[in-house]
C-alpha cells in the first residue's frame, strides 16, 4: 500500500504532533503518521489526499481551494529543489529517516517553507521545529528499515 499525499503535506508531516482540525482529522492523521513511520511509500497526488479525507465531505473545505493548490505547487518546487529530483503527481517517495532528517533541517532553516506562508498552523510548526521536532509523530525508528531505506528514494509511477 501507499500513503497518498499532496505536496504541501510533505512539509506538514514533518511537524505533525497530534493537533488538527477535528478529532476525526487527528485520528486519521495518527494512522497515517504510523504508516509513514513504518516506511510506507508516499504517492504524490494533486488535490485532496489521505490526510484530507475527514474534511472532504464539506464542499467548502479548504482542501479544495485555490490557495491550497498554490501551497502544493510551492511545496513541490521547494522539496524538488532540495532533493534534486522533480516532484509531480504519481511520484513515489520513501519516507526514510535520512530523507526526513534532510527535510526537517531545511524546514527549520526556512529553506523549504515558502508554501507555509499564510498557513494557520505556521506558529505551531515553528515551535515544533525550534524544539528539535520533539513529539513529531512521523519518525521512522525501525533500524532495519533505516538501513534498507537509508537514502532519498524517488520513484516514477
Amino acid at each position: 500500500m501507499t500513503v497518498r499525499l499532496r505536496a504541501h503535506h510533505l512539509l506538514c508531516m514533518l511537524t505533525y504532533v497530534g493537533k488538527g482540525y477535528s478529532p476525526a482529522f487527528v485520528e486519521n492523521y495518527e494512522v497515517i503518521a504510523s504508516r509513514l513511520s513504518g516506511g510506507e511509500e508516499i504517492e504524490l497526488v494533486a488535490g485532496p489526499d489521505d490526510i484530507c479525507v475527514p474534511l472532504t465531505a464539506d464542499p467548502d473545505a479548504h482542501c479544495h481551494g485555490a490557495s491550497v493548490i498554490e501551497r502544493d505547487r510551492a511545496a513541490a518546487d521547494a522539496v524538488a529543489c532540495l532533493i534534486g529530483s522533480p516532484l509531480a503527481p504519481g511520484a513515489g517517495i520513501v519516507p526514510s529517516a535520512a530523507l526526513l532528517a534532510r527535510l526537517r533541517k531545511a524546514f527549520a532553516t526556512g529553506q523549504i517553507r515558502t508554501a507555509c506562508s499564510g498557513c494557520e498552523w505556521a506558529s505551531l510548526c515553528d515551535g515544533v521545529a525550534e524544539g528539535g521536532y520533539l513529539g513529531a509523530r512521523v519518525d521512522p525508528v525501525d533500524q532495519d528499515a533505516r538501513k534498507r531505506l537509508g537514502g532519498v528514494e524517488i520513484t516514477g509511477r
